[in-house]
């Protein structure tokens, strides 16, 4: 089954933009976050994506509230360096993946991050998206892997965004919802 992609000949329709619904009053609560990060409120953004805990060590959490410049305050992503040492940090941490810190990083800074998801990835390339899993004989080298494919995704993501005329800090919940709709009929993980 051949997959839609969002392209020059696609059009988004109004409930594309509008319909994104996933645990409403979390996610409402996370879009206000406006303050530093602690474990409480990492611990409400993995539950918000994964419905589990996980412990952050003080390490990551001083540096997505204390970097200057910050994850916070950056707008757009010429400090490659920030963002790779964060993401780093992210992913070497048990039970973090590149979804979830993606997700993370979006609920900081939403107009620079955005969720890396199977769904608008699949939009974006036309195929399901491939993660190595991280391990410890090749851990450095897949976490580099993974920042650059990450990189990549938001790069083309704001493309998309701009000739679509999609804001930025909602692009991965408007193609989500386009994916959703477009692509109803064919396996998420074909």
């Amino acid at each position: 089954m051949k997959i839609n992609i969002l392209d020059e000949h696609t059009s988004l329709i109004e409930s594309d933009r509008e319909n994104f619904v996933y645990q409403k009053e979390l996610t409402e609560r996370l879009d206000e976050l406006n303050g530093d990060f602690n474990q409480e409120v990492l611990n409400e953004i993995v539950l918000w994506k994964v419905n589990r805990y996980v412990s952050f060590d003080n390490e990551i959490i001083y540096q997505l509230n204390t970097n200057i410049p910050s994850i916070k305050d950056i707008n757009d992503l010429k400090n490659r360096e920030l963002t790779g040492s964060i993401l780093t940090l992210l992913l070497k941490t048990k039970g973090i993946q590149l979804a979830m810190a993606s997700t993370i990083l979006r609920f900081k800074n939403p107009k620079v991050f955005q969720i890396i998801d199977q769904r608008v990835y699949r939009v974006l390339y036309g195929k399901p998206i491939q993660l190595t899993q991280i391990n410890e004989s090749s851990r450095d080298a897949t976490i580099q892997k993974q920042i650059e494919i990450y990189v990549e995704y938001l790069i083309k993501l704001r493309e998309k965004s701009d000739n679509h005329n999609i804001p930025f800090a909602i692009a991965d919940r408007v193609l989500y919802n386009f994916d959703k709709r477009i692509n109803k009929q064919v396996n998420i993980r074909q």
